[in-house]
């Protein structure tokens, strides 16, 4: 059978995008975020997944205020990098896993949550910012990739706990699926930002290490955290921060209700106006 083998949180900055295709990753500014993330390519390397779930919010690039799902799911066999207004990331194809997806949406659906399904669907830098933190600037993406997009954008958006109940029926639907199959389900968005109005640039260090830690050893807590304190705590663009909890779901229960191992965690502020969090959790 699948089995879900790690969960990989990282903020999806459009900036490290630009950084990374611009060959600006060595410069003062950007160094030391890339830095972080050098243990995680290792990583990567010795630990390679055959299917990657990655949960993520579009930008208004495919999914306009015409219809806003509250939660998507791609089960195509490809998917174009987005055009966000100014050109394509110059990154390879994702290729999806149409089984794997066709699968989840059969089992989610069937435990009652409703799922989106997308057919045709391009991909912006929510998706791909995480990619290329991970595996650099390939010729091809090392796995298929199934995409998994949420609404954080316009309200009402899904609570916290929604999300992580969400993302249990996910790791239910994958342990499932009868192939085996290495699934790493990825949580992407945050940390604390807010990109506009008085507050804008806003950083808080604190409830983003407190955040970590929680998602880590009790994502029970981190799921009932409310929409208000998500923006008067950590500004209106944190409530990315829910798309963690799916894929905090989707790990599979340790025994005794012990944590997951921490492999890696980094934090770095700011890059552009947002505090970058990255965890990599292993069952």
């Amino acid at each position: 059978m699948a089995r879900v083998t790690a969960g990989v949180f990282t903020s999806h900055v459009p900036a490290i995008g630009a950084a990374i295709d611009q060959g600006r990753t060595t410069q003062p500014y950007w160094a030391p975020l890339f830095e972080g993330y050098e243990p995680s390519r290792q990583w990567a390397r010795e630990n390679p997944a055959d299917v990657i779930l990655l949960v993520y919010n579009d930008h208004a690039t495919v999914f306009t205020l015409d219809v806003v799902p509250t939660f998507a799911i791609g089960t195509a066999a490809r998917f174009e990098p987005a055009d966000e207004g100014w050109g394509a990331r110059p990154v390879p194809v994702v290729h999806g896993h149409p089984e794997l997806a066709s699968h989840i949406v059969q089992s989610v659906i069937g435990e009652d949550f409703d799922l989106t399904v997308v057919n045709r669907m391009a991909v912006d830098h929510g998706l791909t910012v995480p990619l290329s933190l991970m595996f650099g600037q390939p010729d091809a993406w090392p796995c298929p990739v199934i995409p998994v997009a949420v609404n954080v954008l316009q309200y009402p958006v899904p609570s916290g706990r929604r999300c992580l109940a969400l993302g249990q029926a996910i790791g239910r639907a994958i342990a499932s699926f009868p192939a085996d199959l290495r699934v790493q389900v990825w949580g992407t968005g945050g940390m604390s930002h807010q990109l506009q109005g008085p507050r804008a640039g806003l950083i808080n260090r604190e409830f983003d290490q407190a955040f970590l830690d929680r998602i880590t050893v009790d994502p029970a807590a981190a799921a009932a955290i409310d929409h208000v304190e998500y923006v008067r705590e950590a500004g209106s663009e944190a409530i990315e921060l829910i798309m963690w909890l799916i894929a905090r779901g989707a790990m599979p229960a340790r025994p005794s209700g012990q944590s997951p191992r921490c492999v890696h965690r980094f934090y770095h502020v700011p890059a552009s106006n947002t505090a970058v969090g990255h965890l990599i959790l292993m069952p």
